[in-house]
């Protein structure tokens, strides 16, 4: 397994509007096993998002799905900056879906 955990900055005013589109990017991702958006308590403009992939590789390959790169191109005009990203390997907990039969 793979997995991100990451930060956005929103520009000021449109956080609610770019969760939206991180939401909207997260539907029908082949290999997902988690994708979860929150918003950050002690930042009004920050985004914190934690990620589970049954690899790296197919993380990648989400990148390329073409909704999903729409919403990308949506979202950059939104995005203030990055702040820090974690990569890891997953090894289980509440909520992490199990692979497909």
């Amino acid at each position: 397994m793979y997995g991100l955990i990451g930060k956005f900055k929103a520009k000021p005013g449109e956080r609610d509007a770019l969760v939206a589109l991180l939401l909207e990017a997260s539907s029908d991702m082949p290999g997902c096993r988690s994708y979860i958006v929150g918003k950050d308590l002690t930042d009004a403009d920050g985004i914190c998002v934690t990620e589970v992939w049954d690899s790296k590789e197919l993380h990648a390959a989400s990148l390329q799905i073409p909704a999903v790169r729409a919403v990308i191109q949506r979202a950059m005009p939104l995005i203030a900056g990055f702040g820090e990203r974690f990569e890891m390997e997953p090894v289980g907990g509440v909520g992490l879906k199990s692979p497909p039969a």
